[in-house]
């Protein structure tokens, strides 16, 4: 086995650990090396997605339910985990949207947020560091504040001049995007179900893609063989039971179309301090040559 190394993963919800990335960071645990999310919110101002949850006693204390889930998940992918602790901005809807409110995610000054990520990065070490690409994936706020607030982090951890009280400085190795709504992929799977005489949910989804939107595939340089935790990744997705209904779309494509068709996780690589060739199927890849030297 390779010596242990570290990755981070940071996201801006309970449940997106587990709907982006999960099963990579299962099979990075399974193979020795430690994996630590971070949360940068509780989740307080999601909905209750799955009707079978939607009940009083839920909604009054969904908070607490939330760090429960997220507390499940984490066990099932055998990952460390960390809250960062700011709360939800919420999804603001309207034509404009209302401006959102004070004290949230998105509205904290930069700079404090990527304090705390920076004090999490120093004590824990990773090599490696995943977020959301400029855009947050989908345009959330919360997501969109994650992507800036781990960009500034990975730069601002190694110098010791940048938020001296945070920690001895650590400089990461890695900066990957992560990129999981392929227009690609979903037409695939479309067109497996359609072929295997199944329903497909993608139908309507593609029929809306924007044409003039590039597919989030296009910028993918690293694909992570993970075929074999698909199915850990699903059982850590139904722990956040509030959020996953499971009779939705999530779970609509068989694990075996899903294991022949597209059986990796896919990434962008933003930033290397260490030699690397292009394409990837390992996020260490040039890490344990560096950190063994």
């Amino acid at each position: 086995m390779a010596d242990k190394l570290r990755l981070m993963t940071v996201h801006a919800h309970p449940d997106d650990e587990s709907s982006k990335g999960a099963a990579t960071t299962a099979r990075y645990v399974a193979e020795g090396h430690e994996v630590m999310v971070v949360t940068c919110t509780g989740g307080e101002a999601g909905s209750i997605l799955n009707p079978a949850m939607d009940r009083p006693e839920v909604a009054e204390n969904l908070p607490e339910i939330r760090r429960q889930e997220m507390a499940k998940a984490a066990e099932i992918l055998g990952v460390q985990h960390r809250w960062l602790g700011f709360v939800d901005s919420g999804l603001p809807e309207g034509d404009p949207p209302p401006p959102l409110p004070e004290g949230v995610f998105a509205t904290t000054p930069l700079e404090e947020s990527t304090r705390e990520l920076v004090k999490v990065v120093r004590e824990f070490r990773p090599h490696v560091l995943i977020t959301y690409d400029e855009n947050g994936g989908y345009p959330h706020p919360d997501h969109i504040r994650c992507h800036e607030v781990s960009v500034a982090a990975f730069d601002a951890a190694g110098d010791p001049d940048l938020y001296p009280e945070a920690g001895e400085p650590w400089q990461p190795l890695k900066l990957y995007y992560s990129h999981g709504f392929s227009r690609k992929r979903m037409h695939l799977f479309h067109e497996a179900l359609l072929d295997r005489g199944m329903e497909s949910p993608y139908g309507e989804w593609l029929a809306k893609w924007d044409s003039s939107r590039p597919d989030p595939d296009e910028r993918v340089t690293t694909r992570v063989e993970c075929a074999a935790y698909f199915e850990q990744r699903d059982d850590a997705l139904r722990a956040h039971a509030t959020q996953i209904d499971p009779n939705s779309r999530w779970f609509a494509v068989p694990l075996d179309i899903q294991r022949e068709l597209w059986p990796t996780e896919d990434y962008e690589l933003v930033r290397s301090l260490v030699d690397t060739t292009l394409p990837e199927d390992d996020l260490f890849s040039g890490v344990q040559e560096k950190v063994c030297a």
